[in-house]
């Protein structure tokens, strides 16, 4: 049988089609979860060019890839950084799909205008920043979370973080640090956690080949320059994430706890 058979999984910011969460929501069905996806509404004159030649249509094609697969889906437009959103995913969860097992919390901001020095950075940035990948994630945790111990059956909840937030870059400083912050932020919950059998832990992923990382992939200078300090030699695969998180939140992750796991080709390390 699947190892995630009969289990329901959330997961957050899964509609780019060269994104994490997609591949994380894909890996969640092949073992066998049906799967809610939520993403933000993007308006389909800022998909890349790639969406757009493929008629690409953001969570309704995820949710139709999760259905292909034999699973169920539900796809649901929601802003992780609202408190009413995320209460209404849950609620939308529960009543659709009858629970709540699984949480993946992978809804980040995207690069903008945050991505220069501290003493640049406009406030207006770095609130949009934390509210996505700090306050965002401590919303849905908050209502997902009540639900698995209401449930009283366990659970599991895998935060992605980044090495960003293990490590200083400059001109990274609003991201760094709000995912420096989801790193404590597993640490505490895992602790508060425990008791309900809850598991929780997080991933912090390296130079992954997704769409918003087109520019540092795609073969020139500063491609060659990032490969240099990866033991590797390559970006990682999204698929590859998705698979990190499908075994956290199986039978093989029941004792992992409050745990924060590189998967960078050896960047940190190095």
């Amino acid at each position: 049988m699947p190892d995630l058979d009969g289990k329901v999984a959330i997961v957050t910011g899964a509609g780019r089609y060269r994104g994490i969460g997609r591949c994380v929501a894909l890996a969640m069905a092949l073992h066998g979860a049906d799967v809610v996806i939520t993403g933000s509404g993007r308006s389909p004159d800022t998909f890349p060019d790639e969406e757009k030649e493929m008629g690409w249509r953001d969570i309704e094609s995820v949710a139709e890839e999760i259905r292909a697969l034999g699973r169920k889906a539900l796809p649901i437009v929601a802003s992780a950084a609202k408190a009413e959103d995320s209460e209404r995913l849950v609620a939308e969860t529960k009543r659709e799909l009858g629970r709540v097992d699984i949480l993946v919390n992978n809804a980040a901001a995207g690069r903008g205008n945050d991505r220069v020095p501290f003493v640049q950075l406009e406030a207006s940035e770095w609130r949009r920043v934390l509210e996505v990948n700090l306050t965002g994630t401590f919303l849905v945790t908050k209502y997902a979370g009540k639900a698995m111990i209401d449930q009283g059956e366990g659970g599991r909840i895998i935060n992605i973080s980044s090495i960003l937030g293990r490590q200083g870059v400059p001109m990274q400083g609003a991201y760094s640090v709000t995912k420096a912050g989801v790193i404590l932020f597993t640490q505490v919950l895992a602790m508060e956690m425990a008791p309900h059998k809850i598991n929780v832990n997080c991933i912090c992923p390296g130079l992954i080949a997704t769409d918003r990382m087109k520019d540092v992939t795609k073969p020139g200078p500063l491609h060659d320059a990032i490969m240099g300090t990866i033991p590797l030699r390559r970006p990682g695969e999204p698929e590859e994430v998705g698979e990190l998180v499908a075994f956290l939140a199986g039978p093989g992750g029941s004792y992992i706890q409050g745990q924060t796991i590189n998967i960078d080709g050896g960047r940190v390390m190095s």
